[in-house]
C-alpha cells in the first residue's frame, strides 16, 4: 500500500485519466457525496467479498472513506489477499472536501 493526496487524484482525474476509485464507504457516506469508483463498503472486504475487485488485482486501485483510516484498513486487507498496487487517498472525503469543497 502506498498513499496518495487528495490534489495527485483530483489532477488525474481533471487530465481525463481513468481511475479505479474504490469507495469503502457506507451506503449513507456514498450518497451523500463521492467522486466516483466503485462503492465496496469495507464489511464487504472484511468478509473477503471482492470479487466485483478481483480484475483489478494487477492494476492500481485507489481505496477513499470518510477520513483515510477505513480506506487504510481495506488497503491492508487487499494486500494480504495478493492485490499488487493499492493506493490510500490520504485524508479521504473530508481532505477533498476541505481542499476542493464539493
Amino acid at each position: 500500500m502506498t498513499q496518495t493526496s487528495v490534489e495527485a487524484v483530483k489532477a488525474r482525474l481533471d487530465a481525463g485519466e481513468t481511475l479505479n476509485l474504490v469507495d469503502v464507504r457506507e451506503d449513507h457516506e456514498r450518497a451523500d457525496f463521492n467522486i466516483g469508483g466503485i462503492h465496496h463498503k469495507l464489511g464487504l472486504i472484511q468478509a473477503m467479498q471482492v470479487d466485483e475487485l478481483e480484475a483489478l488485482k494487477d492494476q492500481e486501485v485507489i481505496v477513499y472513506c470518510r477520513s483515510g483510516n477505513r480506506s487504510t484498513q481495506a488497503c491492508l486487507i487487499l494486500d494480504t489477499i495478493g492485490f499488487t498496487n493499492t493506493v490510500n487517498l490520504a485524508g479521504g472525503m473530508l481532505a477533498w472536501e476541505e481542499k476542493f469543497g464539493r
